[in-house]
């Protein structure tokens, strides 16, 4: 564990010009000092580390001193080249600084771990995009990315039905979801979401902008992925369901939350051990062809034209089955 843990100061203070004993406690989740220790362990093992005193001191490691990857496990190696997506990399137009890159971390491996991308090349390969998606990029990505990674201010063409509309754009990052790239930004004092595809045209300019460092791109997406979710759900269907159908529901519901909020709204299993519960659903009609798949499992309570719907299905089902002339 205190191996570890060095290996990461030494890391940590490679990685940036100085860090004092508080900023690297609050990194390495311990005490002071317990970094103080870690400091005079490194110096005892010749790690050129020292202290600068002062308002602007902190720890430093003697000027260009670097450590190989030798404390590198081999599961660790390979987990590394498995973060690498080439595909998004170089829709974006990185696809050569990633290449450089794992170049330098290869260079660096032991000789026993060299085989590490190989290895993990062979055994995983991610393949991003949807089924049903063109795996070609977008033809503006290139150039937002590199307006993200310069925060430079954009004007966008972005078509919205049969219209384009013009908007300058703070492009904060892009992401990539099922195989569809989308662009956010700041519009004013409105954070936005653009799916990149529908950009008619992009020009950069020259002029900059600052970011606020306190937002967060993964928890921005999380919170508008679960927002659009939760919009969608605009219907509401109260159901009975068998222990089996209860299991089986997870499978006919497309949106997760919304059989949890099932599960979590079931009353206590009557003698048969049947459920009474209220499932949030996109519209009657995608309610219907979701539960039509649990047959006789479930029984919809309301609405009525729900329930009128599913016993027309259920009739017509049973009809084929006993007729002697079949269908």
């Amino acid at each position: 564990m205190r191996a570890a843990r060095l290996i990461s100061l030494l890391l940590l203070l490679q990685a940036r010009e100085a860090m004092t004993a508080a900023e690297l406690a609050r990194e390495l989740e311990v005490s002071e000092r317990t970094v103080y220790r870690d400091i005079l362990a490194l110096s005892a093992a010749g790690v050129p580390v020292y202290a600068d005193r002062g308002r602007a001191g902190g720890y430093r490691l003697l000027g260009g001193y670097r450590t190989r990857l030798t404390g590198m496990t081999r599961d660790e190696a390979e987990a590394l080249f498995l973060t690498g997506l080439p595909g998004p990399a170089g829709d974006m137009g990185l696809a050569d600084a990633v290449a450089a890159a794992e170049l330098k971390v290869l260079a660096a491996l032991p000789p026993s771990l060299r085989d590490a991308p190989a290895r993990t090349g062979q055994r995983f390969h991610l393949d991003v995009p949807g089924w049903y998606a063109q795996s070609t990029p977008p033809p503006w990505l290139a150039e937002l990315a590199g307006a993200v990674w310069r925060d430079r201010v954009v004007t966008l063409r972005y078509r919205r039905g049969d219209d384009e509309v013009v908007r300058q754009v703070r492009p904060y990052g892009l992401v990539l979801k099922s195989g569809i790239w989308y662009l956010v930004g700041r519009v004013g004092e409105d954070m936005r979401t653009y799916r990149v595809d529908r950009i008619a045209g992009v020009e950069q300019h020259e002029e900059t902008f600052d970011r606020e460092p306190e937002f967060d791109l993964p928890a921005y997406w999380r919170a508008q992925a679960e927002s659009f979710l939760r919009g969608m759900l605009r219907a509401e269907v109260r159901i009975r369901l068998s222990p089996a159908g209860l299991r089986q529901l997870r499978h006919h519901t497309e949106i997760p939350f919304g059989y949890a909020e099932a599960v979590a709204a079931a009353s206590e299993p009557d003698g048969q051990g049947w459920v009474t519960t209220r499932l949030p659903v996109e519209s009657v009609d995608v309610a219907y062809t979701q539960l039509l798949g649990l047959g006789p499992e479930v029984a919809v309570l309301d609405p009525p034209e729900l329930r009128a719907r599913l016993a027309e299905a259920a009739t017509r089902a049973a009809a084929l089955y006993t007729d002697p002339d079949g269908p």
